[in-house]
């Protein structure tokens, strides 16, 4: 599982997403996540939603604004609407929501517990205590308003959760996964997605066990005497009166206050997260510019796209129908499902496969994302009846275009590349918001 992975700045957008795109994101959504469980279980998908890059790119692929805190509300809800109706073939379920929704996660992980022999009582306590942690013991300027709990039925579980700062006009989206797990207040993300506001205070942080220590017998003094010392916090060093084995003593010139520098440094110094190795910022532009993807893995996709041999992807070719361009965007979600963490640094480019819904880097082209849906689950379908051919072509197409991208160091007109999409975005039913 990936852990600590790193954050995201993602702007605040507000906004509905149209039923046009809602109702195919559910379809695309679900078909990805059970491609995933096929081939690697139910369990897999619980750390692909906890890796920040992954989702991100997973809403993208589906046609969302690729760099909008919109990602996580429509992402959710489009598994929530297609996972659950199938929880018992595919194993997985989805709790929660936004606003009131998330309010329901309690109920709801009861009545899964019941049906498939869970603990309920912790399952709901670990969803509080997530939400707590992330609204409370690591303040960062976020108020959560969105929290979703993803449950296997083998018990194991990942949340993904965002809190909003409305001054900022900023969202953060937080990740867990229940994988490994081995504490949930000390160094408990999966990641952590959202502005980089620089220090925060993080309770859950390794290095602040002595902070949560203080804080723990804190708690256990008489209140009169912590008052007393939160007075001294803003006097001069000369003014603090210290409390020592329960006598008063003056304080001293050049000495420190005890809650300055005694009795929580660790708070009072403010321990920043510290992110490792994941982390991206998202731009507040709505354009796809040419510095959001990287132009040798967008240069992979397109070059397989267009210029496979037959023999490479022939059961896939001879599909009634089917053109280079749902091919890209095929390539595309071959990616989502198949690619390691390392292909997940520049979502922006797997707006590629099917465009945004604001219209960039172009339209979704509806006719384009109806035939990537029609043969991704013909491809399922098949693959449960034995005839693996479609399955196979579609793992082969990332395979293809990562050889592409390592070999054959294919140009990019980032620019003609757009144009080339929206100059066709009628003839494929382009639509935007």
């Amino acid at each position: 599982m990936i852990r600590n992975s790193g954050h995201a700045d993602l702007p605040l957008h507000s906004g509905l997403v149209p039923r046009w795109l809602a109702d195919r994101m559910m379809v695309l959504g679900t078909l990805i996540t059970e491609s995933l469980v096929e081939n690697f279980g139910p369990d897999e998908v619980l750390v692909r939603l906890s890796d920040p890059l992954w989702f991100q790119s997973f809403g993208a692929v589906m046609g969302m604004d690729w760099h909008s805190s919109g990602i996580t509300t429509s992402v959710m809800y489009a598994l929530k609407r297609g996972l659950n109706p199938r929880a018992k073939e595919l194993g997985i379920y989805v709790c929660g929501g936004r606003g009131k929704y998330s309010r329901m996660t309690p109920d709801e992980l009861l009545d899964i517990s019941g049906k498939e022999g869970l603990n309920g009582d912790e399952l709901v306590r670990n969803s509080r205590l997530v939400a707590k942690v992330d609204n409370n013991a690591v303040q960062d300027g976020f108020q959560l308003y969105q929290h979703n709990f993803v449950l296997t039925r083998t018990g194991n579980w990942a949340v993904v959760q965002q809190g909003m700062n409305g001054v900022e006009k900023k969202a953060r989206r937080y990740h867990w996964c229940s994988t490994n797990l081995r504490s949930f207040v000390e160094e408990p993300h999966s990641g952590v997605v959202g502005d980089n506001k620089g220090k925060i205070l993080n309770l859950t942080d390794l290095k602040a066990d002595k902070a949560r220590s203080s804080i723990l017998d804190m708690s256990r003094q008489e209140p009169e005497r912590i008052i007393k010392e939160i007075t001294q916090i803003e006097k001069p060093a000369s003014q603090i009166i210290l409390m020592q084995d329960g006598k008063v003593s003056g304080g001293v010139t050049g000495e420190t206050s005890p809650v300055q520098g005694e009795l929580f440094p660790e708070l009072v110094s403010q321990v920043q997260v510290e992110q490792k190795g994941r982390s991206i910022i998202m731009p507040a532009h709505h354009e796809v510019r040419e510095q959001d993807v990287d132009l040798k893995r967008l240069g992979g996709v397109l070059a397989t796209a267009y210029e496979s041999q037959p023999q490479d992807f022939e059961s896939l070719l001879l599909t009634p129908g089917l053109g280079p361009r749902t091919l890209q965007s095929l390539a595309l979600v071959s990616e989502v499902i198949y690619g390691t963490p390392s292909r997940f640094t520049d979502p922006a480019r797997f707006s590629f496969a099917h465009g945004g819904k604001d219209g960039h880097p172009f339209p979704v082209p509806l006719k384009i994302y109806d035939e990537s849906i029609r043969v991704l689950r013909d491809s399922i379908e098949k693959s449960k009846l034995g005839y693996k051919d479609k399955s196979d072509c579609i793992r082969r197409l990332h395979a293809a275009a990562l050889n592409v991208e390592q070999n054959c160091s294919p140009e990019v007109d980032f620019d003609a590349a757009i144009r080339y999409e929206r100059e066709r975005s009628s003839e494929w039913d382009g639509r935007t918001v």
